[in-house]
């Protein structure tokens, strides 16, 4: 399994929407900072993730339509794409062992599936008691499932919070074997697109953490672009 942790900052990349025909977009929406997000993404459709303002982690989950059973892996996703990051090209798998979706762009050039999702418990362990109360991509997941017509819909409940992915996140990993939480490696108008390859829901958190430089101390607002 390949580790490497030199990704370097690049140019701000501004052609972030109009290289995409505005026939095929289906979906524009924006992201408050620290808020949750849902939509549904058919086979082939392509979702784009916009680092509006940059350094801004984007916990990211992904459930099969079909089969709600089915989800994103880390554990199978490191194992068969055999490295520790995921960057362009790299195939996100399920629990079945199947491809749920690829990247198939990406302006940023790495992103973390390592570092899990924030929550009141471990803001509590790594920082300290007194941040217990902060908001956290936990709480955003658990109240997008608890509100949002599509969890409704297809009955999604807690159960189906798992390892996620954290895109432009950076959480290199020392030579110790333990995980830091440094500065981001993304900057404003940075992009992923994730293609999917079957019928798939997407949980997005907007990371609210304000413990660590994940968010540069300072959540700000994504892009989501559904498009043919």
């Amino acid at each position: 399994m390949t580790i490497n942790n030199e990704v370097q900052k690049t140019d701000n990349h501004v052609d972030n929407v109009d290289s995409i025909d505005s026939k095929n977009i289906q979906l524009r929406e924006v992201c408050a900072a620290g808020e949750g997000w849902m939509a549904e993404i058919k086979k082939g459709q392509t979702l784009r993730i916009i680092d509006s303002e940059g350094n801004q982690a984007v916990d990211t989950l992904f459930i099969s339509c079909a089969d709600i059973a089915e989800r994103y892996s880390a554990t199978d996703t490191l194992a068969q794409n055999q490295k520790l990051f995921l960057e362009m090209g790299s195939q996100l798998f399920t629990n079945k062992g199947r491809v749920i979706a690829t990247i198939t762009e990406d302006t940023c050039g790495r992103h973390d599936t390592l570092g899990g999702a924030c929550s009141c418990e471990s803001n509590t362990v790594r920082y300290a008691h007194d941040t217990y109360p902060m908001h956290s991509c936990r709480n955003n997941f658990m109240h997008t499932l608890a509100t949002h017509p599509i969890a409704q819909k297809h009955d999604l409940t807690l159960r189906h919070i798992g390892p996620n992915i954290n895109f432009f996140m950076n959480v290199p990993v020392t030579p110790d074997g333990s995980l830091a939480f440094d500065d981001g490696i993304s900057a404003p108008g940075k992009y992923v697109d994730i293609t999917a390859q079957m019928d798939m829901i997407v949980l997005i958190s907007n990371c609210p953490q304000l413990n660590n430089p994940c968010n540069g101390y300072n959540p700000t607002p994504i892009e989501l672009v559904i498009y043919e």
